[in-house]
């Protein structure tokens, strides 16, 4: 079966979140099982793209309504990410450092998404299935059925999966002129509550829609910032897949980035080394339990909430824990988890940014991992965790439902219901007593560290819903 992903991000090249991560390894793991899979992404000035080599497999001329331009679509030589990998070089709209964050960011991928038609067209066969990845690449269903220039695309099956509803790529209608010319009977398949909603319009022109867990499907019949109803009406073409991990990559036993390796049986031993060179990096008291949050500092991940949480939790136990922050958003959050290194030097500290080997080196130095979001469509850090033998603390909320087991029901995590601080407070607690008792710690960690998340279960669940269309 011959699968084309596009996608705005994909890891090594690009990456800003889960999205990067899961189109970098779904279609490694579906290469793996024997199918013929490419992914074309834009083009980004990063170092991945600086370093790598490219050949031209395509060079053409459209518009998005009366801007011109010239693009590429360039294919990497090497096949060096186990996958067919092709990039849509735009000089000037889409060769720039970040993936999103432009004034332009609409224009930028309906540009994106018209040149990946147009290459398709010239195709001499066509693919088996277009898996589009979120809004940025949400019009695509519709350009192949109804856009003119494009009927010859009309019988590819597509499939859209979408990573975080909360992004929809709103658009006024005065921006409908950058569309190719497409038929106006159907004007009402690209709009949602009086705008050109490209994920509402993916949603209801894909052949079959994705989720990435099985709970955040069911959430979005009644939270999806504003398409409830939609998710209602057309829940028969859609399903929640659970995402997996890349195990080769997310391996404690052969990690690069990490000070020494580890298996299950060496797990006491091999965390014990790692939490050294991160308290030692940070200058933390090695002797108390280790928490780490590792993301966005959004409001969807709770990180609001972070700061007087972590203040009063330290207040109220008289430091019995540290607190290792990892990550970069609102800048108001930011300076109010930078300002508690100063009250409490010795059990906290924050790194801004964002730190690949960092990344790796807290999930195989920490005892607990703290994911207090707001939404979570799926989750990874918490399935990197488990895999590092970090426990952990989660809220009850879309994949993370589907992937952690509160200890109380003979599972292997702690969960709580709200992202206040009473809730995480509650939570950290009972982390610390689980750390007083070595022997309990480290038979969850045996536990956690035996759970399979990898990608071979999901690429399979993939692959029969492809082949549906294609029968």
């Amino acid at each position: 079966m011959e699968i084309l992903h596009v996608t705005a991000e994909c890891y090594p090249v690009a990456k800003a979140g889960g999205l990067g991560d899961v189109a970098g390894a779904l279609p490694k793991y579906e290469q793996h099982h024997g199918h013929n899979v490419k992914l074309i992404m834009p083009y980004y000035s990063t170092k991945f793209v600086h370093e790598s080599e490219w050949e031209t497999d395509y060079t053409g001329r459209t518009n998005l309504g009366d801007y011109f331009f010239s693009y590429k679509i360039l294919k990497e030589k090497t096949n060096k990410l186990g996958f067919t990998l092709y990039l849509v070089e735009i000089h000037g709209l889409l060769d720039r450092p970040k993936i999103y964050g432009y004034d332009d960011d609409a224009q930028r991928f309906i540009a994106f998404q018209i040149c990946v038609a147009n290459w398709l067209r010239q195709w001499h066969h066509k693919p088996g299935i277009v898996h589009c990845h979120d809004y940025h690449a949400g019009l695509l269903p519709f350009i192949f059925k109804y856009c003119y220039d494009y009927n010859s695309l009309s019988d590819i099956p597509t499939i859209l999966t979408i990573h975080n509803a909360e992004y929809q790529g709103w658009l006024d209608w005065n921006k409908s002129v950058w569309l190719p010319r497409y038929d106006l009977w159907k004007t009402g398949l690209l709009e949602w509550n009086n705008v050109i909603n490209p994920l509402a319009s993916g949603i209801k022109n894909a052949w079959a829609v994705t989720t990435v867990s099985p709970s955040y499907m069911r959430e979005l019949r009644h939270n999806s910032n504003g398409l409830e109803d939609l998710f209602e009406y057309e829940k028969g073409k859609c399903t929640g897949i659970l995402n997996g991990i890349d195990t080769e990559l997310w391996n404690p036993k052969t990690d690069t980035y990490i000070e020494a390796n580890y298996d299950i049986a060496g797990a006491a031993k091999g965390k014990q080394a790692n939490k050294e060179v991160l308290c030692n990096e940070f200058g933390l008291n090695i002797e108390k339990p280790l928490f780490i949050f590792i993301g966005r500092l959004v409001g969807e991940k709770a990180a609001d909430v972070l700061p007087d949480a972590v203040k009063t939790i330290l207040w109220e136990t008289q430091q019995a824990a540290n607190f290792l922050v990892l990550g970069s958003g609102d800048p108001f959050v930011e300076d109010r988890l930078e300002e508690i290194k100063y009250i409490y030097p010795e059990s906290y500290n924050f790194y801004k940014g964002y730190n690949e080997r960092l990344s790796h080196q807290m999930y195989a130095g920490a005892d607990f991992l703290l994911m207090p979001s707001r939404v979570e469509p799926c989750g990874l850090n918490q399935m990197y965790s488990l895999r590092y033998g970090t426990m952990p603390l989660v809220r009850r909320t879309g994949g993370l439902i589907d992937t952690v087991i509160d200890i109380g029901d003979a599972g292997y995590g702690i969960c709580f219901n709200h992202a206040n601080i009473e809730d995480i407070k509650h939570a950290v607690n009972r982390a610390i007593g689980i750390y007083q008792s070595k022997k309990m710690l480290y038979a969850y960690r045996k536990k956690m560290m035996q759970i399979d998340n990898s990608w071979d279960n999901t690429v399979e669940k993939y692959i029969d819903l492809y082949q549906q269309f294609i029968s």
